[in-house]
């Protein structure tokens, strides 16, 4: 597993076509190590030609592209990419190959031991949240769309690259599974590390997984801003306008629960005598029950339970579970849902942290849209 990503840098980066069409024109700017950069704009203004540039499946006319100081056009493209991930909205999965297979292309072609390969494929399908024994013997057309998409995120980090390149890679998506690959993306790059260039149409994805956004508009730079800095100071009208008026909103994509000052309410395990658990302080009659591992099973409320001990068939589950990582606008929609006031945190092993109520929620927009 890699332990850094690579240094990107376009240094007065144009591609310009015969007959004078501009691709791009002078761009530049430096995604640091490690880091996931989303690239952003209308159809048609150079984001994915700047994205091919990367790994010369688009030679740019002048300037130059550095990864770790060594630049593209100096290396033979075939070998390149061979060193580059590289994930496509269609994925681009060879049919008659198995999911095994095709995870260990790039690790086959450069000549891995077959037992090493092997391995490889069964931690990468574990790591993109896919079964390796159900899995690996099955065929494209036997997968979902969003199956598709994670063996195509495993065979691009195959060979370890330090360095990946995704166009629009969950565009093709219905809108649930989306959020899910997203967040399991992100949960595997906080792992392993890598720098991502990342293509996409919409503005909310860029905020939400990028590290820096970079907005191109007929195929020059017109921003490029960490998420926040966008959002609080668009460098013009253009950028204003595709950003969005709902910008407060938009900032709380920025938040996750877990940086904020959780409330900590009243709790019971199961099997605890009623006689011994009290009765919230400031007259709530509700108490969360635990399981025996520290895992909510919901509320309870105290002046209903006839006698005994709390046990699971008591609890009320209406309240959503969040992890640390879901962020701030995830959480309020999640609570507007489900038309309650009170999400419960939870942490890795679904264990209870604490709880963030709406009214929290509504108080930070409010601060953010200051």
């Amino acid at each position: 597993m890699p332990q850094r990503g690579a240094t990107v840098v376009f240094e007065n980066v144009s591609k310009r076509y015969e007959g004078g069409a501009v691709a791009l024109d002078d761009l530049s700017f430096e995604v640091p190590a490690g880091a996931i950069c989303a690239l952003v704009g209308p159809s048609g203004g150079g984001k994915t030609t700047a994205l091919k540039c990367v790994n010369r499946l688009v030679d740019p006319t002048s300037g130059r592209i550095l990864v770790d100081g060594r630049d593209v056009m100096s290396v033979e493209p075939v070998s390149l990419r061979r060193g580059i991930g590289y994930v496509i909205q269609q994925v681009g999965l060879f049919p008659h190959w198995t999911v095994e297979q095709n995870v260990a292309t790039v690790p086959a072609l450069v000549g891995w031991p077959e037992a090493r390969i092997r391995d490889r494929v069964r931690e990468l399908l574990d790591l993109v949240g896919l079964d390796p024994v159900r899995y690996r013997d099955r065929y494209p057309a036997q997968l979902s769309g969003g199956e598709r998409q994670r063996v195509g995120v495993a065979r691009a980090l195959a060979a370890e690259p330090p360095l990946m390149v995704m166009d629009e890679p969950f565009g093709a998506v219905d809108p649930i599974v989306r959020e899910r690959l997203q967040d399991e993306f992100l949960r595997i790059h906080d792992r392993l590390g890598m720098t991502v260039l990342f293509v996409t149409h919409d503005i909310d994805e860029a905020i939400k997984m990028g590290a820096w956004v970079a907005v191109i508009q007929g195929g020059h730079l017109v921003q490029y801003a960490s998420p926040a800095d966008l959002l609080d100071r668009p460098a013009n009208d253009f950028v204003a306008r595709f950003v969005g008026a709902d910008r407060g909103l938009k900032r709380l994509a920025l938040i996750a629960v877990g940086d904020m000052e959780l409330r900590k309410v009243p709790t019971v395990r199961e099997g605890e005598p009623l006689a011994g658990s009290g009765r919230p302080a400031d007259g709530d009659p509700y108490v969360l029950l635990l399981d025996a591992q520290g895992r909510p099973d919901g509320w309870v409320n105290v002046e209903r339970v006839p006698g005994g001990t709390f046990t699971k068939g008591m609890a009320d589950p209406s309240s959503p579970l969040f992890a640390r990582t879901t962020r701030a606008r995830d959480a309020l929609s999640g609570l507007l849902v489900r038309g309650v006031r009170t999400g419960v945190v939870v942490d890795d092993e679904d264990r209870y942290l604490g709880v963030v109520a709406l009214d929290d929620l509504i108080s930070l927009l409010g601060r953010a849209r200051a």
